[in-house]
């Protein structure tokens, strides 16, 4: 027997308190939680001795989040649920790190998304004072956040994105703004014929540095500090890993002109981005494009915008290819 569907009221309720779901969701990341509960259940005390918590509040957040599927109880223990465990630092599809950013640097910003829709200034350039990248780079500890987010983000919803996936030819693969380079690592891993540069900025160099060395590939992938509005390196095959998606037509048009200019003979482009269906068909994206709304100049695309977006700065869109997840890798070559 299916469960009673709620009224409309009760619906709406509960997504007008998102927002307090979303802020228990970052508490339990901050305090490791789920990384706590990978070896099995444990009582709320137990919890939140370890986690320098009180038991009282602790237990009743725990209590909450049962009814979203993050925890299970049974008498004092609790267990992760699968959705829970996403959670936890250790497991290979952790969003912990995504928790803490979306928290950290996004939750304060939407609560100008009114001025947003009035006047169309991202949520982040009032609240901080500056557009957010500018105010990322400020701190080192907000970068490296950041750049573990984009980690988590590729090991979770961008998982087996590349199955079945040919390269286009060409030796040199340059990732721009290809943050620790986990991205080109899944790329050319397994594929020792091809090498590949990174392009980021500065300070996410540390991060790229450890990452490679972990993958194995330090001796194929180097990193390169810049602007990719300004250069970028010369290469067969280029990859934009949601890059566009944070900027206006404009500043995107700027960044793929840098490729063309750089561009070898023959070069080939992969921009990998969700892209908007049309219609009422809901998709990822559609949210995610409430997400650039809020803290950034860009957006979410259809393919008639990547196409005029592309065809604006000298590229031309060859084919959209789907993959098994909500991304899709849009291949152009240059004109």
């Amino acid at each position: 027997m299916s469960a009673p569907v709620p009224p409309p009221a009760v619906v709406m309720s509960q997504l007008l308190g998102g927002f307090q779901v979303s802020q228990a969701l970052y508490v339990v990341a901050k305090l490791d939680i789920c990384t706590m509960l990978d070896d099995g259940p444990r009582t709320v005390a137990e919890l939140a001795e370890r986690s320098g918590a009180l038991a009282g509040p602790l237990g009743r957040l725990v209590r909450t989040l049962t009814m979203v599927g993050v925890f299970r109880t049974e008498g004092d223990l609790v267990t992760a649920t699968p959705l829970g465990a996403l959670l936890s630092r250790a497991h290979p599809a952790s969003l912990a790190a995504v928790a803490e950013l979306w928290m950290e640097t996004h939750y304060g910003p939407f609560g100008e998304l009114l001025e947003t829709v009035r006047t169309g200034v991202p949520g982040a350039d009032r609240y901080f004072g500056m557009p957010m990248f500018a105010w990322l780079s400020e701190d080192p500890t907000r970068s490296e956040l950041m750049t573990r987010a984009m980690a988590n983000v590729t090991g979770a919803l961008r998982a087996g994105m590349f199955d079945g996936y040919e390269l286009p030819p060409g030796r040199v693969v340059a990732d721009i703004g290809g943050a620790d380079g986990s991205v080109l690592g899944r790329l050319i891993g397994d594929r020792p014929e091809r090498v590949g540069v990174v392009l980021d900025l500065p300070e996410v160099e540390p991060a790229a540095t450890a990452r490679l060395t972990e993958l194995g590939l330090a001796d194929r992938i180097t990193f390169t500090a810049g602007d990719f509005f300004a250069s970028v390196p010369a290469a067969d095959v280029y990859v934009l890993s949601f890059v566009l998606h944070d900027w206006d037509d404009e500043s995107g048009v700027r960044v793929l002109e840098s490729i063309r200019e750089a561009a070898r003979p023959g070069a080939r482009l992969l921009v990998l981005e969700g892209v908007v269906p049309p219609g009422d068909t809901p998709h990822l994206t559609k949210m995610v494009d409430l997400t650039m709304l809020g803290m950034l100049p860009g957006r979410e695309r259809t393919q008639p915008e990547f196409r005029a977006l592309l065809e604006k700065a000298g590229f031309t869109l060859d084919r959209v290819v789907p993959t098994p997840t909500a991304f899709s890798i849009v291949e152009a070559s240059v004109n």
